[in-house]
């Protein structure tokens, strides 16, 4: 999970203000609107003004906020402002950044990023299994939001149920709809 990089930050996939950017759209995109994370390499061209990171990172040398002795400060709005925030996006991962954080400050970086490894390995194996090429915001809104446990047994699901029929391993048309089919029967 540790990333060596020339970037602001040694965990790019960690958003200083708490987005998952590891479980991104952007973070899987290939070409120039490919994000590099939270202050990873060229960020700076992708996100030319963050408070956050000027904050949290350039004045305290911190790698997030849940790090800081001041969290949560005024940056922040309430997780309940957080919660009715209009989904804008296919990446809704505003939702989770205020518990990703009181999760970093309750039982450390190392301990959060564990578990973030977990969802990116299932999202990777989401993407790279199902993915009909318009279904990657879908799996990444899901990897974000469902608990680990879930998402491990839709996969497995998945995985019987395309044996079952018989799907062919390279009808990804098919693969990706019987996986979504599965993730959409959890409700946030």
């Amino acid at each position: 999970m540790e990333q060596t990089n020339s970037g602001l930050k040694k965990y790019p996939t960690i958003g200083v203000c708490g987005l998952d950017c590891g479980l991104c759209p952007r973070y899987y995109t290939d070409g120039s609107s490919r994000c590099p994370g939270c202050g990873g390499v060229d960020f700076s061209e992708k996100h030319p003004s963050c408070s956050f990171i000027t904050c949290c990172v350039k004045k305290k040398n911190l790698e997030v906020c849940g790090e800081c002795d001041c969290f949560p400060c005024s940056k922040f709005q309430t997780e309940e402002e957080y919660q009715q925030v209009k989904e804008s996006s296919s990446y809704p991962s505003y939702k989770k950044a205020m518990s990703n954080l009181k999760f970093i400050k309750e039982h450390g970086i190392e301990k959060f990023t564990e578990q973030q490894a977990k969802r990116i390995k299932l999202l990777e194996t989401m993407i790279e299994n199902f993915n009909d090429g318009r279904s990657r915001s879908f799996f990444c809104k899901k990897a974000c939001l469902l608990e680990i446990p879930d998402l491990e047994k839709s996969l497995a699901r998945a995985d019987r149920q395309i044996e079952t029929e018989q799907t062919g391993r390279d009808d990804f048309k098919n693969k990706a709809g019987i996986l979504r089919a599965i993730l959409a029967e959890f409700d946030f």
